[in-house]
């Protein structure tokens, strides 16, 4: 065994299994990194899932690390709202888990889920730490993600409304994820792609649990360097105290039996063109500066919503991984996840129902898709599947 004292703390090594300058440089990586995305905070609140929400001052949240809001401060939410929004009886505001403690970060802070060394090592390198390899619905290739979504393309679009229901999706392999989510997409399916991304995942290797948790994602370049999911990097501003991005949601739908929604939007604020993230009927967590992007500085010209897994096949044969609830999408209300009320947004800032709707599932025999629609629903679609069964191999 061998002990080294790195920034005052002590780290034992045993030289059994790694080589002890190796593992000392990675730890050094590591904890260099958190103190990088772990902000100092002004109070933490205990989750009864274990995760530690830090409070932390907004204008010192990881997005001002960025070179272009250095000494900035968040910016205040927009005055006009989307025109046009479907209000229901049937939603129901969600909380999340560690708002069970009746505890909410202090006015001028932001709650943040601690990043943890645990976190960092079970990803396959410190460099994909918080990244997705891909994560919309390329045409031509096939790298282990697998789709069932509904999409409209051929327009501009200026963001995306849609409700939801949560479930908590069986996750067989420690790389692999389960989501469902809305897609704000723009660019090609090549190396400039762009992308702002919201909704619900099961992701053992991100969380280290099988919580299906809040998350946002976005990138410039197709996944390859830009880009992060929450904030582990610099990128989305935080504006919100009460809600904490990549925390478990709390409750979640049971087969045949009630069924548990949250509402997502994205859309871009017209007079200053950053896109904003609403996250239930009224709760506004944040915006992605428009200067992060380059097509959609402009507007988006795809927008996507649906459920997305990784199959590894670590066996040769697809795995056991669920999308969804974990039933295919014709077993219907309470059986299959569905999204409702499904909405973009046009130039004049209004919310308006779908055009030319499509459907695309890749692998239809693990998980598939069919849509629909209803004066109270609006435009819907039920999605999802169980992967491997006697069809999908």
């Amino acid at each position: 065994m061998f002990l080294f004292i790195v920034a005052g703390e002590s780290i034992l090594i045993n030289e059994t299994r790694f080589k002890p300058l190796e593992e000392l440089q990675k730890l050094i990586r590591v904890r260099a990194h958190l103190k990088k995305i772990n902000k100092p905070s002004v109070k933490t609140i205990e989750s009864p899932d274990g995760d530690l929400i830090d409070c932390v001052v907004s204008h010192l949240q990881p997005a001002f690390d960025h070179p272009k809001l250095r000494g900035q401060r968040p910016l205040e939410p927009p005055s006009l709202r989307p025109k046009g929004h479907i209000s229901s009886d049937e939603t129901i505001e969600r909380l999340q888990l560690w708002a069970e403690t009746n505890e909410f970060c202090p006015n001028g802070t932001i709650p943040i889920r601690r990043t943890t060394e645990k976190d960092i090592l079970r990803a396959n390198s410190l460099k994909r730490f918080g990244k997705k390899i891909r994560g919309v619905r390329h045409y031509s290739k096939n790298d282990g993600h697998e789709h069932a979504v509904a999409f409209v393309n051929g327009n501009r679009y200026y963001g995306a409304k849609a409700t939801m229901n949560v479930w908590t999706p069986v996750v067989t392999e420690p790389y692999e994820f389960s989501l469902s989510q809305l897609w704000v997409i723009s660019g090609s399916f090549g190396n400039d792609l762009n992308t702002i991304e919201a909704g619900w995942q099961v992701s053992p290797e991100l969380y280290g649990d099988s919580y299906p948790r809040f998350f946002t994602y976005w990138t410039t370049d197709a996944y390859k360097t830009t880009g992060c999911y929450n904030l582990l990097c610099s990128g989305f501003v935080q504006t919100n105290n009460k809600i904490a991005i990549g925390a478990a949601i709390s409750p979640r739908s049971s087969y045949r039996g009630k069924q548990f929604d949250i509402d997502v939007m994205i859309w871009k604020d017209p007079k200053h063109g950053h896109w904003w993230l609403q996250f239930g009927s009224k709760a506004l967590i944040g915006y992605w500066p428009s200067f992060l992007f380059n097509h959609l500085q402009k507007h988006a010209s795809m927008i996507q919503f649906g459920g997305e897994i990784v199959n590894s096949r670590p066996k040769g044969h697809h795995t056991n991984t669920q999308m969804g609830s974990g039933h295919f999408a014709h077993e219907g209300y309470g059986k299959a996840a569905y999204f409702r009320n499904l909405q973009v947004v046009d130039w004049e800032n209004s919310l308006i129902p779908l055009a030319n709707l499509h459907l695309l599932a890749d692998h239809p025999n693990c998980y598939g898709i069919k849509a629909g629609k209803s004066n109270v629903w609006g435009n819907y679609i039920y999605y999802g599947g169980p992967g491997r069964n006697a069809r999908c191999r």
